[in-house]
């Protein structure tokens, strides 16, 4: 079953997670957008820079560090995601809380072993 999925820290550069995640979750066939600081594309997934308004989305997972998550909270809760991934790195006691307190369920994992394994 396809979830449509966030990136936020989204890049083009192949040595980042952000950009292997985005391919493996179109290889999934899970729907994917992609936000970023900068404009590029991924796997014919295009990076975009604005905070776009967004539906049905199942899943956020984050490719920033917690400094750099600050200015998305908003945009992550005016998403209703069902769960929030914090990747190795991007784990944040402030956002878990609040999203727990918005009924969103935080998950400390890694985006790319989940999908490996058939958790995701």
């Amino acid at each position: 079953m396809s979830k449509k999925t966030v990136v936020l820290g989204a890049s083009d550069n192949p040595s980042r997670y952000s950009y292997l995640a985005i391919r493996r979750l179109t290889s999934h066939q899970h729907e994917v957008v992609a936000i970023g600081r900068k404009k590029g594309e991924v796997s014919g997934i295009p990076i975009l820079t604005d905070h776009v308004p967004q539906t049905g989305v199942d899943t956020v997972t984050l490719y920033l560090n917690p400094k750099n998550q600050v200015e998305y909270y908003d945009y992550i809760f005016d998403l209703q995601p069902k769960r929030i991934i914090f990747n190795p790195g991007t784990e944040n006691d402030e956002l878990i809380k609040k999203a727990k307190e918005q009924g969103i369920e935080p998950v400390l994992g890694c985006t790319l072993v989940m999908l490996s394994t058939g958790q995701y």
